[in-house]
């Protein structure tokens, strides 16, 4: 068994910014992580064209600022290599090839045993005892694909916006996108330049911006209140796409900013897809799929067409309950804070979350430096510092 003070879990961006941020206060810990690399979703599971939609100053982990010379918006490559600056400059040291299976407080020795197993020497299981546990697995854990019927017996080929890398090995096909948040718009736009014929299913009325309004946006929220700041740039978006309702997208009721508070869902930044939709290389579909048979879609208004690919850009579930044993300390039943912000990140017993508030990296940091200063707080208070 192996004893430590923190035990994170997960290396991504909220795993190693907490990491960082304990380091700096002289708190020893281990990070766990399941694959052979940090930030692996990053690595392995987004699609080639991504950017980071959110300006680099918005962006940033804990103490380590974009330099002056990187883009406004960073390629996915930019991002990667800035995070492996990030590693080397805190000297983070994960271990890899860890699959937590188990973590539970231990009442009587007022701990956390967490289980683990090592993927790379036949499985073996490894124990560690921490004080203080931090789930740093983020949102986007385990693909969700809504249960459709007969979507068993399509005949076509079926993935998640996860698993998709680039659109060439579907020119001249047909594909459905179902979802339209910004991993579903931009599927749409990269297959129609691919020479694909794609249909995106936009049923629920939903924000679009381009880059640059929502980096105004954000920046002004420093000096203007939500509302007017709302206000501001849906007027300016509304001028730049004019009105979209013809084309099948509604926008919401309440303003972008106050959405996210409030929902967590973000707008869409739009990368070139409202021009694709404009000029008839994506189709729209205002319907609700309701039905799969074979080939054929069918959808909520009775309207039904043939695909050879589906694409669920429907987003992603957290699976920390599936090891947390005691995740009630923190989680609610969905695997997301059971505390709302901006107190989500800290449960009980040791417990704490990083990464999951629905501010992706914008809220990684925040999260990070909070609880490193309670962990830090804490154990001076009982002479452990």
């Amino acid at each position: 068994m192996e004893k430590v003070a923190v035990v994170i879990v997960g290396a991504g961006p909220s795993g190693l910014a907490t990491s960082a941020c304990l380091a700096l206060n002289s708190i020893p810990y281990i990070i766990l992580e399941k694959d052979d690399c940090s930030a692996s979703l990053w690595r392995k599971n987004t699609y080639d064209r991504v950017n980071l939609h959110l300006a680099k100053e918005f962006c940033s982990l804990p103490h380590f600022p974009h330099p002056p010379t990187a883009p406004t918006f960073l390629s996915k490559k930019c991002f990667l290599e800035y995070i492996d600056k990030y590693v080397e400059k805190f000297n983070i040291n994960p271990q890899y090839c860890r699959l937590v299976e188990s973590a539970i407080y231990d009442e009587d020795e007022k701990k956390w045993r967490i289980e683990a197993k090592n993927t790379q020497e036949e499985e073996k299981i490894e124990v560690y005892e921490s004080e203080f546990l931090v789930i740093a697995t983020g949102e986007n854990s385990e693909g969700f694909i809504p249960n459709v019927p007969g979507l068993d017996e399509f005949e076509g080929e079926i993935i998640h916006s996860k698993h998709y890398k680039m659109g060439s090995k579907y020119e001249n096909k047909d594909v459905l996108v179902v979802g339209c948040g910004n991993s579903g718009m931009e599927i749409a736009y990269d297959l129609s330049n691919y020479g694909a014929c794609p249909s995106i299913v936009i049923r629920s009325p939903v924000h679009i911006f381009s880059k640059e309004l929502i980096h105004r946006g954000m920046t002004m929220l420093s000096y203007l209140p939500v509302h007017l700041v709302d206000a501001l740039i849906t007027l300016l978006a509304e001028l730049d796409y004019g009105d979209l309702s013809k084309y099948g997208i509604r926008r919401p009721t309440k303003g972008p900013f106050y959405l996210k508070e409030l929902t967590g869902r973000s707008a869409v930044i739009d990368v070139g897809t409202i021009k694709a939709i404009k000029n008839g290389k994506i189709k729209v579909v205002p319907a609700e799929v309701v039905r799969i048979n074979k080939k054929t879609v069918i959808f909520k208004d009775n309207f039904e067409k043939e695909f050879d690919v589906i694409v669920f850009a429907t987003g992603y579930k957290s699976i920390a309950n599936s090891w947390l044993k005691d995740y009630m300390y923190c989680l609610n039943d969905t695997g997301m804070p059971k505390n709302s912000v901006p107190n989500h990140w800290k449960g009980e017993k040791g417990l704490y979350c990083a990464g999951l508030s629905r501010r992706g990296l914008f809220g990684v940091s925040m999260d990070a430096e909070a609880i490193a200063h309670d962990i830090n707080k804490i154990r001076l208070c009982l002479g452990d510092g």
